[in-house]
């Protein structure tokens, strides 16, 4: 890990029919840092998702990605991120290879370029023999990789994962966690993983929890245990997600 800042937010609030989502919430990314997002449902991480990807704009506050601001220059922030959200974004009625094409054209590859990196990210998830495969026929561990290898073909500097893990079976969550921390070592990317279970969070290197639109800690986990109580890391995140001002 670098102290190269990839991504930074600043102050964001965002509000629906005037109740707050969030509420001046900072995030800050370097490169090769994964950075676990820990709330329980309704804390505000898909809302902070849905900013820092350009579905929605803030009310409040800037977005920066590899020094494009978010609102001023949407494309060129965009053009940096990868995504995997937590409902599927596939066509579920076209092949792999199509849905992967597809990706590539929209950010201008070269059909050979694209056609390699396909090649070489089915290749790495252990899909090789899925490219004509339709998706629909997919299992839903397989349907994640497949998302992952899409959000990773244009070689994104930061990719977002928006509780990626939903409904997968244990050895495909671990499987998927271990690929996204390999990335962090080998690309230098810098990930913003969402959760809300707590025993994903531990391979990051740093932990954000957040509650109620707010952020309750932001630090190592290291850190966050020299300031507990003494508990598991389990009970003391717990303890911190119910401690009215923490």
């Amino acid at each position: 890990m670098t102290d190269t800042c990839l991504l930074t937010a600043q102050n964001l609030h965002k509000a629906y029919n005037g109740k707050p989502a969030l509420k001046g919430v900072n995030v800050a990314l370097q490169a090769g840092e994964m950075l676990a997002l820990l709330g329980p449902n309704g804390a505000g991480k898909s809302t902070l998702l849905q900013l820092l990807t350009g579905l929605f704009s803030p009310d409040q506050g800037t977005i920066v990605v590899m020094g494009h601001d978010m609102q001023r220059h949407p494309s060129r922030a965009l053009a940096s991120l990868g995504v995997v959200f937590q409902q599927s974004a596939l066509d579920m009625d076209l092949s792999v290879m199509a849905n992967l094409l597809f990706h590539t054209d929209l950010h201008g590859l070269p059909r050979a370029v694209a056609k390699q990196r396909i090649a070489d990210g089915l290749a790495a998830m252990g899909l090789g023999d899925q490219a004509k495969a339709v998706v629909r026929s997919l299992s839903g561990g397989t349907r994640r990789k497949v998302e992952l290898v899409r959000a990773l073909l244009h070689e994104p500097a930061v990719l977002l994962m928006d509780e990626a893990t939903v409904g997968l079976d244990p050895a495909s969550r671990q499987h998927l966690l271990d690929t996204v921390r390999s990335l962090c070592h080998t690309r230098g990317m810098a990930v913003l993983w969402a959760t809300h279970l707590i025993e994903e969070v531990k391979v990051a290197d740093r932990l954000m929890l957040l509650h109620q639109g707010t952020v309750r800690f932001d630090g190592s986990i290291d850190a966050f245990m020299q300031a507990s109580q003494g508990g598991d890391f389990q009970t003391e995140v717990l303890r911190a997600l119910q401690t009215p001002g923490l």
